[in-house]
Formats: C-alpha cells, structure tokens, sequence
C-alpha cells in the first residue's frame, strides 16, 4: 500500500525585508537629488576580458560614491521630529560624507564617529559638508559602539552604512538605473562590503524583464560575506586597496538577502585591484578607489566566469588618497615592464659604469635613477651592485636589455614587486 502524502500547500516563504517596490519607491524619491550617473559600454575592455562590459559611473555622484543614495533614502524617510534631533553614524568613508552632504542639505545635524586614526583629509570633508566629527577609539568597531552609546544619550537616529532597509532600497536605485539603460545586461558584478548594494541591486535583478545574473565581489584579505555564507572560515585582516569593502563582519539582513538573491561570490587579490583601478584610470580616464574597481577585478581574475556574457559593473566609488593612487600607477608600470629596477653585477673600477650605461643607450633606454652598493652586500670586497631603475617601452623591451647586458658581459637581474 502506497504511504499517503500530506497534500497540505507549504508554507510560502517569508518575504524579504526590501521588495522591488521599496527600490523603485526611493527611485521616484531621491530621484532629484541625486546625480543619475551614466552606464557606458567600454570597448577596450570588453576587448580585454571577453565580455560586453558596461560601466556605471557612481564615481561621479556629488560625493564621488554610490552612498549617498541610500543614506538620502534613509533621511527622506524619517519623522520631521525624528530629523529635528538630528542623526549620527560610525563611518570613516563614503557613508560619512553621503549622510553629512544630504543631512546639511536637508538641515539635519548629522554627527560622525570616526576612529582616533583616520586620516586629516577624511575628517576635513567629512567636516566640510557641515557634520560633527567625533573622534574615539583605535578601531571601527569602537567607534560604532560609541556611536551607538551618544545616538542613546541624545536622541539621535542612528544610520547604519548598510544593514538597514531604507539604506539597502535607496543603494538599489543603482541597479533600476542600469537595467533602465542597458536592459540587454545578463550579470551584474558588485562589490560586496557589508552587502547593502548587492542587497538593492539583486533585489532589483530578480524583478527584471528577464533573468540576470548577480555575482558579488569581495577582496580576497576580507571575505566576511563569502565566509557567511558558504561556512568556511577564512581570516579577515590585512591591508587591502579596497578598504571601502574591508568589513568583517557583513549586515545581518543583507547576509540574509545575499543568501536568498545572489548566485555566486567570487574573491578577488590585491594584484588584479590594483590592475583594475590602473585600467580604469587608462582606458576610461576616470578615477576609481579600491572598492569601485573589484567588478572589474573580478572580470580579470575569473575570465571564464564572465565570458560572452552582457556584463554590469558599478564603479561604487572614486574617493582614493592622491600618493596612494599614484603609488598603483607605479606599481601597474612596472608590472607591465614599463618601469624597471635591475640589479647589476659591476667590477669596482674607472669606466664599470661607462660602460654598462652604453648598453643602455644602445637600447634607447632611459635611465631614471642610479645607486651603488659597496657594503652591504655578498659579493667580494673589489665588486659592486648597481641598481638601475629605467623606463622601458614595453615588457619585450625589458627582455632585449637584459640579453643585452648579459651579451657585454653583466649579469643583470630585475627587482620583481611583490
């Protein structure tokens, strides 16, 4: 005898804290405030990764970042007594600036909590748009639980960077911007921090006329989403370019929205960051920090991923320290060959350096920057390293210097980077 089922229906499945009706609701509502900020097909990189890629330029809002979006959301949607007391956020970044720009805007006190060690200029924008900067502890999390302890005591409204559905349904306006103007995309890379833009955008995906893929990015120093949702335990430490999705520990309610809405996450290394925020500045002529270029990072690193397919990157964010950003630049020349650092083996005797320079010249080197090593060093007390830093026209020009030098003789080794 067959075992009868329980022909009961089952239980339908609680919804998610953020519909497509809040995104296109905070659409409608911070719509013209906000910089609607181009998507543009890049042809050299689609060239470059074998895909279709599309660029969303939110380096371009008033803030140089996609946050301000959901912090305005967030605003917008509060009680006039509720903005009359002010608000206030633990932030040394992009939300700190979003939230003070739209509060001054709105004439809302706005009030940020920022560890003891972030830098002068993050203070002075932050400060620039009108908010009061608090200065406590060595780390974030010490700063957001002050945060949490002076919103108490004065009445403020805490507004969280990400775990928070107003944030995550104004962050979702970037995506009904992309698909508005490219309906054709198929996949959408987006950075994942603490999850409030994917949260929005795939909230949006799943509502599109048809069906798109959502994958999210994160660096590979900081996987706290990764790890939250597939189990493993990775660390989550180190210096990374991309400090604005350095977060270890990922939002509850977009954890949980992430599970539910996002296919795939994939990590990206610091050499393919730093690679991508060198192409974007070269090929686009725009500027891109760490987090604003992981879509394109991920493009690099996981080629197969990603090819023939339609794809949507969000470049969330420019705000990147100047000597930072040129220390990137320096690094992607060298890694190319451009720029070079060899250390040459030398007799210590008159025209040692004549000589070797001629090979140069030869080869239509430039030569940058010289410097001897007599002490320390292993080799006998009458020898000599030399390190020659140059200029180079490509890797292969690199390659034809140094069979030159070994063919007069030198032994001559690049410096590699790290």
């Amino acid at each position: 005898m067959a075992t009868l089922q329980n022909s009961a229906a089952p239980a339908p499945a609680p919804a998610l804290p953020v519909s497509i009706e809040d995104v296109r609701a905070a659409h409608a509502r911070i719509g013209a405030s906000i910089v609607r900020t181009p998507t543009l097909h890049s042809r050299t990189l689609s060239q470059l990764t074998g895909a279709t890629v599309y660029l969303k330029f939110e380096n371009l809002q008033f803030t140089a970042a996609y946050k301000e979006r959901g912090a305005l959301n967030k605003l917008l949607l509060m009680p006039e007594t509720a903005r009359a007391c002010g608000v206030i956020a633990a932030s040394a970044g992009n939300h700190a600036q979003g939230l003070a720009y739209h509060g001054a805007r709105l004439g809302i006190p706005v009030t940020i909590v920022m560890p003891l060690q972030t830098p002068t200029v993050k203070i002075s924008q932050t400060e620039g748009h009108g908010a009061t900067v608090i200065l406590h502890g060595e780390r974030f999390d010490d700063a957001y639980a002050h945060a949490l302890t002076v919103a108490g005591e004065r009445g403020l409204t805490f507004v969280h960077p990400f775990d928070d559905a107003d944030v995550i349904a104004g962050q979702g306006t970037v995506a009904i911007e992309m698909l508005a103007d490219v309906p054709a995309i198929d996949t959408l890379a987006i950075p994942i921090g603490g999850g409030g833009l994917i949260s929005g955008c795939a909230t949006v995906a799943r509502a599109h006329q048809h069906p798109v893929e959502v994958i999210g990015v994160q660096a590979e120093l900081y996987p706290s989403m990764y790890n939250r949702i597939t189990g493993s335990t990775m660390p989550c430490e180190g210096d990374t370019l991309a400090e604005g999705i350095a977060v270890k520990e990922p939002g509850v309610i977009t954890a949980g929205i992430v599970a539910k809405l996002v296919d795939e996450i994939l990590l990206v290394g610091e050499r393919d960051l730093e690679r991508s925020v060198a192409l974007l500045l070269q090929i686009e002529k725009t500027v891109a920090e760490g987090a604003g270029a992981a879509g394109l990072a991920a493009l690099l690193a996981h080629p197969e991923r990603f090819a023939g397919k339609t794809v949507g990157i969000v470049i969330c964010g420019g705000n990147i320290d100047t000597r930072l950003l040129a220390n990137v630049l320096l690094r992607d020349l060298a890694r190319s060959g451009r720029l070079a650092r060899l250390r040459i083996r030398l007799q210590d005797r008159p025209g040692a350096l004549f000589n070797v320079a001629r090979v140069f010249d030869e080869l239509a080197v430039n030569i940058l920057e010289l410097a001897h090593q007599r002490i320390f060093t292993n080799l006998p007390a009458k020898g000599l390293s030399l390190d020659v830093e140059c200029e180079t026209r490509d890797k292969a020009h690199l390659d034809r210097l140094v069979a030159a030098l070994g063919a007069a003789g030198y032994e001559g080794t690049p410096v590699e980077l790290a």
